[in-house]
C-alpha cells in the first residue's frame, strides 16, 4: 500500500531540521485506580510492547525522501525503539515532569522509521503516571491527533484489557464515505463543473488577497494580514532545546466570562495569552510599540470526519498588546477575530486549501531559505484552541486527569501556545525555545493572573 501526501502534509517535511523538528505531541496524566496492584504499570507497558499489529497511521513510514514522499506500511516496527518506559525522581512534581517532557520534545524523530514515539513516565506524586506521545505533523494536526488519542480510551472506569493506542483502528467510515454515490453524469458536464469550481476558487483567492491589501491601507479596519506584526524577541532564531509549561483552568468559568464579555471562548484564550505576553515582554523591556499578531489554526474538516492528516486553514488576529486598558484590549481582540472569521467564511470550501498554502507559503519559504528569525515575521505567535473529549476517560481503569498539547516551534516563532479542552477543563500547553525565551514558564503563570484580573473586571 502506498499513499500520497497532500501538499500541506508534505510541507511539514520540507522544513524539518535538527533545530526545527516538525512533530507535535500530547502529554496525558493519569491517576491509577485505587485497587491497582504493584505491577500495574509494568503490566501496561509489557502488553503495549507486545502489541505489534499496528493500525494506520502508526504503521506508516516514508518512502522517496522529502522530495517525493509517499507513505508505505511498515510490517516490522521496532516496539522497543518506539515505546519507552522512564521515571522521574520520586515523588515527581510538575517541575520534574516538565523537565523530562522538554528533553523528550527536543529530539528529532527518525525519518527512516514510522514517525512517532511514545513514553510511559512513572514516579509522579499522587499515584499518577503520564503518557507522552509525539507524532510528526505530516501525519496529524492538532484536531486529528486529539481525536485519534481520545478513541484509545473509554468512558467506563471498569473496562480492562484495553489495547495500546497503536492497536486502535481508525473509524470504518468518515463523513465522505457516508455520502451516497452520485449517479453517473455526462462527461462534458463533469468537465464544465470542475472547470467552474476552479474558476470560482481562483476568483475567491484573488478577492481574499484584495481584502487583505485594502485592510492594510484602511485605518481602523480590524482585518489582520501577513507581515503586519512587529519584529520581537518571540521572532528570533531557535535551536533544538525546548522548554514546556502547562496551566489548567475551569472551562465553565472561561465560557461564563466569555458570555459576560459578549465574546467567544477563543477570544478569552487570546486575551489571556496577550495579557501574559504584554507583561512578560514589558518586564524584559522588549514590548514592541505595535501590537503583536497571532496566527490561529482553524479546523476545516467536517465534525464527523475522523481521518488523520492535516485539514486546517489560518486566520490572523491582533493581540492588542499595545493597549494598556484590559477591557479595551479584549474589545480589540474580539473585533479582530470577528473580522478574520468573516474574511475566511467569504471563501468557498474548495478554495481553503489553496488559501492556506498561500498564507503558509511565506512562512515555509522563510524556513527553507534561512530567512526565518531574520526577516519580518509572517505573524508573531501561533495560538491554537483545539476541542477535546467532553467527558472523563479511562485507560484500563486509570483516570485521565489532564491532557496537554505539546506543539512545534520554528525560526521566527520561538513560542507556541496551544489549548485543549477536556472534561470541563481547558489545558494550556506552552512550548518555547529554551535559549531564545529564558524563563518562559512565567508566561504560563501570568495567564493565571490575567484570568484573576479579568474575573475581577467582569464579576464586580
Amino acid at each position: 500500500m502506498t499513499k500520497k501526501l497532500n501538499p500541506l502534509d508534505a510541507s511539514w517535511l520540507q522544513v524539518e531540521s535538527r533545530d526545527t523538528p516538525m512533530h507535535v505531541a500530547q502529554l496525558q496524566i493519569f491517576s491509577l485506580p485505587a485497587d491497582a496492584p504493584e505491577g500495574f504499570v509494568l503490566d501496561l507497558v509489557a502488553r503495549a510492547k507486545a502489541s505489534k499489529e499496528l493500525q494506520e497511521p502508526w504503521n506508516l513510514k516514508l518512502r522517496g525522501g522529502r522530495a517525493l514522499p509517499v507513505w508505505i506500511e511498515d510490517d516490522n516496527v521496532d516496539m522497543d525503539y518506539h515505546f519507552r518506559h522512564l521515571s522521574v525522581p520520586r515523588p515527581g512534581g510538575e517541575r520534574e515532569l516538565g523537565v523530562l517532557v522538554s528533553l523528550l520534545h527536543s529530539t528529532q524523530l527518525d525519518l527512516s522509521r514510522p514517525l512517532w514515539e511514545c513514553t510511559m513516565i512513572e514516579g509522579l506524586e499522587g499515584n499518577r503516571v503520564a503518557l507522552y506521545t509525539k507524532m510528526h505533523h505530516s501525519l496529524v494536526d492538532g484536531v486529528s491527533g486529539a481525536r485519534m488519542m481520545s478513541r484509545v480510551f473509554s468512558p467506563d472506569p471498569n473496562e480492562r484489557n484495553m489495547v495500546a493506542p497503536w492497536r486502535v483502528p481508525p473509524p470504518e467510515k468518515t463523513r465522505r464515505e457516508k455520502l451516497p454515490t452520485a449517479p453517473a453524469a455526462n462527461p462534458m458536464q463533469v468537465v464544465k463543473e470542475q472547470f467552474g469550481a476552479k474558476v470560482k476558487s481562483a476568483s475567491s483567492l484573488i478577492s481574499a488577497l484584495r481584502r487583505l491589501r485594502r485592510a492594510k491601507k484602511t485605518p481602523g479596519d480590524a482585518l489582520v494580514g501577513p507581515f503586519t506584526g512587529p519584529k520581537s524577541v518571540l521572532n528570533g532564531r531557535v535551536n533544538q532545546a525546548r522548554r514546556f509549561a502547562t496551566q489548567q483552568y475551569d472551562l465553565a468559568e472561561l465560557k461564563s466570562l466569555a458570555a459576560k464579555a459578549d465574546c467567544s471562548l477563543n477570544d478569552i484564550v487570546l486575551y489571556l495569552c496577550a495579557t501574559a505576553l504584554r507583561r512578560f515582554l514589558g518586564e524584559l523591556d522588549q514590548l514592541p510599540k505595535a501590537p503583536l499578531t497571532a496566527g490561529i489554526p482553524v479546523n476545516v474538516r467536517p465534525a464527523d470526519d475522523q481521518s488523520t492528516g492535516n485539514a486546517i486553514s489560518f486566520i490572523m488576529a491582533t493581540l492588542a498588546t499595545d493597549i494598556a486598558d484590559p477591557m479595551a484590549r479584549l474589545a480589540a481582540i474580539k473585533a479582530s477575530t470577528a473580522r478574520a472569521k468573516e474574511h475566511l467564511q467569504a471563501m468557498p470550501k474548495s478554495a481553503l486549501t489553496q488559501y492556506t498554502m498561500m498564507i503558509m507559503g511565506p512562512y515555509t519559504l522563510q524556513l527553507l531559505t534561512g530567512l526565518g528569525g531574520r526577516a519580518k515575521p509572517v505573524f508573531n505567535i501561533t495560538i491554537s484552541n483545539v476541542p477535546g473529549p467532553d467527558r472523563p476517560l479511562y485507560w484500563n481503569g486509570a483516570k485521565l486527569e489532564a491532557t496537554y498539547p505539546v506543539s512545534l516551534i520554528a525560526h521566527g516563532g520561538a513560542l507556541n501556545i496551544t489549548c485543549l479542552s477536556y472534561a470541563g477543563t481547558m489545558n494550556f500547553g506552552f512550548t518555547g525555545c529554551r535559549d531564545t525565551l529564558p524563563h518562559m514558564q512565567r508566561i504560563a503563570v501570568y495567564t493565571g493572573e490575567a484570568l484573576d484580573e479579568l474575573r475581577g473586571f467582569l464579576t464586580s
